[in-house]
């Protein structure tokens, strides 16, 4: 293996391509595309002079050498996200960039309900939001402000809770006419896949057994399914009950709620602009559930 010291920006792409195990994948996680990928692996494979990748049909595997090269690059990325946050938590400006990851059904809702009036209040703030159902990373500083759903936050991020996310079932009013009276289990329903485990996990404790017609990885389609008469879903009255063509069909337990949390990086906590997001987002989030 070369000696020569690899571009940082190239190991950085190394790490997403390690850990999603294709090109499309890391070109996702990067926000570059394909080509941008593949010609960054090309180059470090050429300067440190070892194939680190295996070309494989169902994508990119490591070599030996890529496994050696993930252990090394992996302390890496922990000094120098550990130097960012130190950093960065020490900025006292009301000014940069503020990177928030949110899913859709947040990000679409109560979120973008909001977010004018705090461009008003801190002009000198950009806000880039990331919606998604992929957890983004906030150790490597992947975002910085994380809006997420369940009652049970990870011990290692600090943030607050914003209150409980209501959920109620709702239908087309076509749908609920044409189904008057049915028994819940007797309607088609509207799921959701892996990526919204928190609330998959509380459809099986009130439905157990039910098998969705339609499954979908997003909030909002599934609000577009039920607009269009598929059948019953859940969704989240924040956003449920703004939306003309959905008629609320039944309400849910107390406990089906969901905690609602703002959560950043410990090492982050006092930096000025998050300790402003923070700030106005937990009350004005809270009014809108």
């Amino acid at each position: 293996m070369s000696a020569q010291l690899a571009n940082w920006d190239d190991l950085r792409v190394f790490l997403a391509v390690a850990r999603a195990g294709s090109l499309a994948g890391a070109a996702r996680r990067l926000g570059v595309n394909h080509s941008t990928v593949f010609r960054r692996i090309a180059g470090l494979e050429e300067t440190l002079d070892v194939r680190l990748f295996e070309r494989l049909p169902t994508g990119y595997a490591l070599t030996a050498a890529g496994e050696e090269t993930l252990g090394i690059v992996e302390r890496i990325e922990a000094d120098v996200t550990t130097l960012d946050r130190t950093v960065t938590g020490q900025d006292l400006r009301l000014s940069g960039t503020v990177r928030i990851t949110a899913i859709d059904m947040l990000a679409f809702g109560p979120l973008a309900d909001h977010l004018g009036r705090f461009r008003d209040m801190y002009p000198g703030i950009e806000l880039e939001i990331v919606v998604g159902n992929e957890t983004l990373n906030l150790s490597r500083r992947e975002t910085d402000i994380a809006l997420r759903i369940g009652n049970t936050p990870p011990e290692t991020l600090v943030g607050r809770r914003v209150g409980q996310l209501q959920f109620a079932i709702y239908g087309a009013a076509d749908y609920c006419a044409a189904h008057p009276g049915a028994d819940l289990t007797q309607h088609d329903w509207i799921g959701f896949d892996s990526a919204h485990a928190p609330l998959t996990r509380q459809l099986d404790k009130l439905l157990p057994g039910m098998r969705p017609a339609v499954r979908s990885n997003s909030v909002a389609c599934a609000v577009r399914l039920a607009k269009a008469g598929i059948g019953l879903a859940v969704l989240p009255c924040a956003v449920a009950d703004l939306e003309p063509g959905l008629t609320r069909v039944a309400e849910l337990p107390e406990a089906f709620g969901l905690d609602l949390w703002l959560l950043t990086h410990e090492d982050l906590r006092h930096t000025a602009r998050i300790r402003a997001v923070l700030d106005f987002l937990t009350p004005a989030l809270a009014e809108s559930l």
